[in-house]
């Protein structure tokens, strides 16, 4: 029985613990929607649009008048954890209005990639929910 249960977990268990590449992926992934989230709130409670940039290689957050709120780049081991190509961006609180402006004008998907381990989320345009 031992020995089963010791086989299982080195062909199932041990290499998910030993994929750390997973692991900072899926942190980058949590860390980046609550950043957005932060962002949604912030442009409401100071009632001033924030702009969220998304690139190949990571995010940053402004206020559009000016003035950067922070920066979220990609993992080192990663350097480019953002599946899509090119820069997009949604503006939260866009014209004071409450509303959730997307650069496509729809949904924005951010797809976080690397190696085999792929996770997405996405930004509602309107009303900016993230999910």
């Amino acid at each position: 029985m031992v020995i089963v249960l010791t086989g299982t977990l080195a062909v199932v268990a041990v290499p998910r613990m030993v994929d750390t590449t997973m692991w900072r992926l899926r942190a980058y992934g949590d860390q980046l929607q609550n950043q957005m989230q932060t962002a949604r709130r912030l442009a409401a409670r100071q009632r001033r649009p924030v702009i969220a940039t998304i690139t190949p290689t990571g995010a940053s957050f402004a206020y559009v008048s000016g003035g950067s709120l922070a920066t979220l780049a990609c993992p080192s081991a990663i350097p480019s954890c953002i599946a899509e190509s090119g820069t997009r961006s949604v503006t939260f609180n866009s014209g004071n209005s409450g509303q959730a402006v997307t650069s496509s004008g729809s949904a924005l998907i951010i797809t976080i990639s690397g190696g085999s381990t792929t996770s997405a989320f996405t930004v509602e345009n309107d009303t900016g929910a993230v999910h």
